[in-house]
């Protein structure tokens, strides 16, 4: 019923949680969606996938303020999942990922306040968590910009939230598709460091976490669905475990080990159950929320070294 007549925009909706949502969305009585995005190829392909007349489509960036304003007209929830979120192309190219990344952000903020959005949720990543690459750096930055735009609506009734989470299995730009290319090449697999860990969701665990979001949010909270993590090496193994691994060396701006939540942000985090975690603006938002409990101040097992680990079917079954 959360989406019975409204309409929907989702920016960078072309991409892998993109199609995922839109599927996941023309199953409810939502009246219309619209997909922002800049790729007129991806967006092409998507009409000829989807044949239902209430997906609609703008080509816009989200650098140009007056086409988003032009794109927010009368929407209800607004998705944003656009970003450049390579990490050594934002190191390399760092002022375009400010472009996009933050300034893109706040031009989002700036419409849904102009346009009176009611909901509007941006997906974060783990890598904003102490971050040490650009990307890392300006998902930090988008939210702190999101929570903060809570803080400029006045008396009018848009909310912003985020949702952090770590690596989408089977993503485009993710290291599954690279290796099982390479599988077909019958080349070796590239491995930055024997032990690295990361946590993975699939797209379907991804849009979960986003519409639980949109149906619970007040404004100014954080949602992250507690993920289990794997060793980069096992997915390789489970891929084929004959294949020979070469060990390449971390890139620049590549973390060993991914965090979901700062040891800063475990004092104010709430465990909703049904894995799910929210990280509040402060303590006092707590009266506001009913079941949850706090955490504690143990971030160490919110660590992708520490955290839980995918068994070999599980990972088998996600592959």
């Amino acid at each position: 019923m959360l989406f019975k007549d409204k309409k929907i925009l989702i920016i960078g909706g072309t991409g892998s949680f993109g199609n995922a949502f839109i599927e996941r969305l023309l199953t409810t009585e939502v009246k219309k969606i619209y997909v922002f995005s800049r790729d007129e190829l991806k967006q092409h392909e998507m009409k000829n996938k989807y044949s239902d007349d209430r997906l609609c489509y703008f080509i816009g960036d989200i650098r140009d303020y007056n086409r988003l304003l032009m794109a927010f007209k009368g929407i209800d929830f607004v998705i944003h999942a656009a970003a450049l979120k390579q990490v050594p192309s934002c190191e390399f190219n760092p002022f375009e990922a400010v472009q996009t990344n933050i300034i893109g952000a706040q031009n989002i903020i700036n419409a849904a306040i102009e346009r009176k959005v009611k909901k509007v949720i941006a997906l974060s990543t783990d890598k904003a968590v102490e971050p040490i690459n650009l990307y890392g750096a300006t998902k930090l930055c988008m939210e702190k910009l999101f929570i903060s735009g809570n803080n400029y609506v006045g008396d009018q009734q848009t909310i912003f939230s985020c949702v952090r989470y770590g690596n989408v299995i089977g993503s485009r730009g993710s290291v599954i598709p690279l290796w099982k290319q390479c599988e077909k090449n019958d080349s070796n697999f590239l491995l930055t460091d024997i032990d690295m860990t990361r946590f993975w969701l699939t797209l379907e665990n991804a849009v979960d976490i986003v519409l639980y979001a949109l149906g619970l949010m007040l404004g100014r909270e954080i949602f992250i669905p507690l993920l289990k993590c794997v060793k980069m090496i096992d997915i390789a193994k489970t891929i084929n475990p004959k294949r020979k691994i070469d060990i390449v060396g971390i890139r620049q701006g590549e973390k060993l080990h991914e965090t979901l939540i700062s040891s800063e942000e475990m004092k104010r985090t709430l465990d909703m159950g049904r894995n799910t975690l929210i990280i509040l603006p402060d303590q006092s938002y707590f009266i506001k929320y009913n079941g949850g409990k706090f955490i504690g101040e143990n971030a160490f097992k919110y660590s992708s070294n520490n955290a839980e680990r995918l068994t070999k079917k599980e990972l088998e079954e996600m592959i």
